[in-house]
């Protein structure tokens, strides 16, 4: 039987929603106890192209790649801006957020995808995710964290958020 390795890099998955606090919870404290890094994802939802087509028929394809890019770091700024108002609110929390978080990306794609890959790529030890995107009484998991727990090479922790 092999050995069990320590997390040395916890993929936390967020959505950015309210409810996630339960999950960013459990991931810092995963984070003390293994003295791991985190690292923040949170995927969007490409354009699509439908949306593609239009913008192409009004802009440069530079344009376009240059509205996505600054959406991107839009996004960012506002996990950076939740991060620091969650912790101003909690602050036994996050008093070490700071050697902890490692990084905060965001990526376009859907999301269950998006997180596998991330986590594959940046050879992560485990990955914390809610239960839900939304407040949900519907089934044990919600489709993003069924399909993560499914096909993820790294173990996944799941905690029930909604």
């Amino acid at each position: 039987m092999s050995e069990t390795k320590p997390f040395k890099t916890i993929l936390y998955a967020t959505n950015l929603g309210a409810h996630m606090r339960p999950v960013f919870r459990q991931a810092i404290s995963i984070a003390r106890i293994h003295k791991a890094k985190i690292i923040m994802l949170h995927a969007v939802a490409p354009i699509g192209t439908t949306g593609q087509a239009i913008l192409s028929m009004y802009l440069p394809d530079r344009e376009v790649h240059e509205i996505e890019q600054e959406s991107m770091n839009q996004v960012i700024e506002t996990m950076r801006e939740r991060l620091k108002n969650y912790c101003a609110e909690e602050d036994d929390v996050c008093k070490d957020k700071d050697e902890l978080i490692d990084k905060i990306a965001v990526s376009a794609g859907n999301p269950a995808d998006v997180i596998n890959h991330y986590a594959e790529t940046h050879h992560v030890d485990l990955i914390v995710i809610g239960t839900h995107t939304r407040k949900s009484k519907d089934g044990l998991l919600g489709s993003t964290a069924r399909y993560v727990t499914q096909h993820s090479k790294a173990p996944v922790l799941v905690v029930p958020n909604g």
